[in-house]
């Protein structure tokens, strides 16, 4: 049963996993969104979650926020906290996480890579009344709340909520919410949109037009492509490389930048190297500017626009791809030790069947780069159980303000070199 508690008093004692303050009690923790440790707040609780009201006493540290719409729009979890702090948050968020499964290896400072601002965005998009309400979704809710301008957002995307308005105008007589992802790209905005279903030859007409005015570089519906008017290319290393249509990237340039360096750093005297969970390539063409790679990716439309870019790229070594689920069939031990050095950077839930096999081979060198912290921990264990030493992690956080922080982290077998 919830216990209910209307404007209690409460004295945050640390932060959690996610960002909230924790307040230890009689009834035991009590978790309440963007407060400091040592502060004291009024809040109405619900059992171990809070919503603040006040806050009585605040912390010496802490900071305004950059946006009027911190704490209501669920984007930002840290607005509030000191420099300090907040580095020492995220940090401890892997320090904790190598630490319930026995693991003590160096972790390094954090790397800021939020750089000019996150690239990409996904504005929701459904029928309130008369017409299309456009934005974010509301802290702890499901509800939107509309957005003019977002402060992390790179400057490429100052036109996106407006783009997305008047493309969930055009859309909203199909009266089904919707899914608007934005992505800068070096040739202007690139947008999917997920939600509606199939377009017809008659929607597909007035999208192609809507695309025009808006002057987009694509316009996709579901991965399909409307309009191409120009290729939405990245630059990744040498090359430049067009995604498909909602394809997976790293959410800032920045910290494609600081992530691909400390993978390169690494692996200082590499031939051949496997990448796995390739994308189109972040790594892959950083890479073969000093060894042969050969790139693994479930995703057909990113290995084909990964080998398209390699094809059209001067001086690289050679790079060959294959489109591969890896959880269902991971590269076994015979395949993986025909090569010097293997790169993973799988999803958020890891890559435990693929890493069982990398415990079993013979590689001389693993660089695992992850986006989840307790994942990345289960297959650290994996790998320290197999014989593989962890030389250290390195946190790189490109989500500014967010409890999210990825890491790259270098596993070598001892003897082998």
């Amino acid at each position: 049963m919830s216990i209910l508690a209307m404007n209690e008093t409460l004295t945050i004692a640390h932060l959690g996993q996610r960002g909230d303050g924790i307040a230890e009690t009689s009834q035991g923790a009590v978790f309440v969104p963007y407060t400091l440790p040592g502060e004291t707040v009024r809040v109405v609780r619900d059992g171990d979650r809070a919503q603040l009201v006040e806050i009585l006493a605040p912390a010496e540290s802490r900071v305004a926020a950059i946006c009027p719409l911190y704490t209501r729009c669920g984007g930002c979890a840290a607005q509030h906290m000191p420099q300090s702090l907040y580095q020492d948050w995220k940090r401890q968020q892997i320090v904790t996480a190598l630490a319930r499964v026995g693991i003590d290896a160096p972790v390094a400072a954090v790397v800021d890579a939020h750089g000019v601002g996150r690239r990409r965005v996904t504005f929701h998009a459904r029928r309130e009344g008369a017409g299309m309400m456009v934005g974010f979704m509301m802290a702890r809710s499901h509800d939107l709340i509309a957005v003019e301008a977002c402060p992390v957002l790179a400057p490429g995307l100052a036109r996106a909520p407006a783009v997305a308005q008047l493309l969930a105008n055009r859309l909203g007589g199909s009266n089904k919410p919707l899914d608007l992802q934005v992505t800068a790209s070096e040739a202007g905005l690139d947008v999917d949109i997920r939600g509606h279903g199939p377009a017809g030859d008659k929607l597909r007409l007035t999208l192609t037009d809507v695309a025009e005015r808006l002057d987009l570089a694509r316009l996709a519906m579901h991965g399909d492509v409307i309009v191409e008017r120009r290729p939405p290319l990245q630059a990744m290393g040498r090359a430049y490389v067009a995604p498909g249509p909602g394809g997976f990237l790293q959410a800032t340039a920045e910290g494609e930048e600081r992530l691909a360096a400390l993978v390169v750093d690494a692996l200082p005297k590499v031939k051949r190297v496997a990448d796995l969970f390739a994308g189109c390539g972040p790594f892959t063409f950083r890479l073969a500017e000093k060894a042969r790679v050969h790139a693994l990716e479930s995703d057909k439309a990113a290995v084909q626009a990964l080998l398209r870019a390699a094809s059209a790229t001067q001086g690289l070594k050679p790079v060959t791809g294959e489109q591969r689920d890896l959880f269902r069939r991971p590269l076994l031990e015979s395949e993986l030790n025909g090569f010097d050095a293997v790169v993973l950077d799988p999803p958020r839930a890891g890559a435990e069947a693929q890493v069982k096999r990398l415990a079993a081979s013979k590689v001389a060198t693993i660089v695992y780069v992850s986006c989840d912290a307790g994942s990345f921990a289960r297959d650290a264990a994996l790998l320290v159980a197999g014989g593989y030493a962890l030389d250290g992690v390195t946190p790189v956080d490109q989500f500014r303000y967010s409890a999210h922080i990825e890491l790259v982290a270098r596993f070598r077998r001892p003897g082998r070199k």
